[in-house]
């Protein structure tokens, strides 16, 4: 059957009812305040599953810190992008309160699902989308990571709306609001995400040129518009910093660990339920178990979109699904590590087609069947939900133990006389540095380069700088040649991280010793 959609018919199933099954759904379009609910339940799943008051992680240091007064800039590596930093702006440049900043980003995140479910608006009705919003917000690594300083989550969101105002001008449905719509998405996309929206832009202009009803030059210059937008902050930022775009991929790559063939697939599954990051990725799979939903989800996906093709509108279930693959392709074989959160744009993208699947199992039978139907589908649902939360309290569990060393490790620098202005050098040292208001001296492998030179430690020689130094070197180890006539202190009352703080010889005592 064709991908083209007869003007007026819509690009989603047609949810009406029907004698036979499989031929319509419940009857009527829901009311869209569907959506509000599920936006509503996901910002006070956020504020409910993650503590508020949760530390920063390394990562997320490093965005905050670009925008922050509670301490210097940490180095922007070359593979990142600074969409997430502005995106948490308008909170960190009024307080360094991290409650603040997380309510902030959960309130953000509900109305950034709503946003991009109601794109989709006149494609589904609202209760088969407030499937997909529960599909996806469900997810343990969605709620993990979306009152975080991170840009996946946020990727998936413009992506899924990307995909869903595309479909609208291409069947016609809001036109001007739709091209507008599909622009700043891909832009707000590539300022968060450059790859993401690259390997989310080829399908788009494929399926511009592919599909005979599609091939509209507004439809592919919106879309190139929303790309070259979105890159031209990075593109500068290369020229300015890194010696030009192709130096800066360079870069980028080998931070990756080179980009090129790798099949990450392995690893993906293995992290799957954590860890966050999985590099170089030799831990076994955690709770095989509770995979099943994830070898569900292809299955799922292919059922909805042969519902939508029975229904005569494949197009739209086909292309986020296949949007949905090209986006992960990058994380599955093109990097060498694992980590849950690369693959949340796919995952965005594919909840479309098993909401389709979910809408056709409890439609597609016999009238007298449905309710059954229903409540086996709910049922499914909720034991999902189980699941994904037990994963969700393990991962924050153990992060907050970490956050919590960290907090420790702060009060024993504070306590040798650690304060601002002050560098701190080592292990862990970004979100370290950012939480005792330190500069840190960059990357950890920029911190391994001068040890392993045995020469000037970061921040330079003798000086004012050097006398607020700190580096943390791991207990039981030999600190850097440049620190080994260092004066070491323990740092105790940690659970993970054993750390030792050396301090320059010429630095005065700390106050009481």
């Amino acid at each position: 059957m064709s991908l083209t959609e007869r003007r007026g018919q819509g690009a989603g199933p047609r949810y009406r009812p029907g004698p036979h099954p499989g031929s319509g759904l419940l009857p009527g379009r829901a009311s869209p305040w569907w959506l509000v609910v599920v936006a509503a339940a996901f910002t006070a799943a956020l504020l409910l599953s993650v503590p508020p008051a949760l530390g920063l992680a390394w990562d997320e240091s490093v965005y905050v810190s670009q925008v922050s007064a509670h301490a210097p800039a940490a180095y922007f590596d070359p593979a990142r992008a600074r969409g997430i930093t502005l995106l948490a702006a308008p909170v960190t440049l009024l307080t360094s309160s991290v409650v603040a900043l997380r309510v902030y980003l959960s309130v953000a995140a509900g109305a950034g699902l709503l946003a991009a479910l109601w794109a989709w608006r006149p494609l589904r009705p609202a209760w088969v989308l407030a499937l997909a919003g529960l599909a996806f917000g469900g997810l343990w690594v969605t709620q993990f990571y979306a009152a975080q300083v991170m840009p996946d989550v946020w990727s998936a969101l413009a992506g899924l709306a990307a995909v869903g105002c595309f479909l609208r001008f291409a069947t016609g449905h809001d036109r001007r609001g739709a091209l507008a719509g599909l622009a700043a998405s891909l832009a707000g996309m590539t300022l968060l995400r450059p790859g993401d929206a690259a390997y989310l832009g080829v399908p788009l202009a494929a399926a511009v040129l592919a599909v005979r009803a599609w091939r509209r030059w507004p439809l592919l210059a919106a879309t190139v518009a929303g790309l070259v937008a979105g890159a031209a902050e990075w593109v500068v930022e290369a020229e300015e910093r890194f010696g030009g775009l192709a130096a800066r991929l360079h870069a980028a790559g080998l931070e990756q660990g080179g980009f090129g063939l790798h099949f990450a697939l392995p690893d993906e599954l293995r992290a799957l339920n954590g860890p966050t990051l999985c590099r170089p990725c030799t831990v076994g799979v955690r709770y095989p178990e509770l995979d099943l939903w994830w070898f569900a989800l292809p299955v799922l996906a292919a059922a909805g979109v042969l519902a939508a093709r029975r229904a005569g509108q494949l197009g739209s279930s086909l292309l986020p699904a296949v949007c949905g693959l090209c986006v992960a392709a990058q994380y599955i074989v093109m990097i060498g590590y694992a980590a849950p959160r690369f693959l949340l744009p796919a995952y965005a993208l594919l909840a479309i087609p098993v909401a389709d699947a979910l809408a056709w199992l409890v439609t597609g039978v016999r009238q007298d069947l449905r309710p059954a139907m229903a409540v086996a589908v709910g049922a499914c649902l909720a034991a999902q939900l189980v699941v994904q939360h037990a994963v969700l309290a393990h991962e924050v569990g153990g992060t907050a133990r970490f956050h919590d060393d960290y907090a420790r490790i702060v009060a024993g620098l504070r306590a040798l006389g650690i304060r601002p202005p002050c560098l701190v050098n080592g292990d862990q040292d970004i979100p370290i540095a950012f939480d005792a208001g330190c500069a840190s001296a960059g990357s950890v492998a920029r911190a391994a380069a001068y040890g392993s030179a045995g020469g000037t430690p970061p921040g330079g020689g003798a000086g004012t700088r050097d006398e607020h130094l700190a580096l943390l070197v791991p207990a039981g180890h030999r600190p850097p040649g440049y620190a080994r006539r260092w004066h070491v202190h323990a740092l105790p009352g940690t659970k993970i991280l054993k750390l030792a703080a050396y301090l320059p010889p010429h630095r005065p005592a700390p106050p009481g010793r």
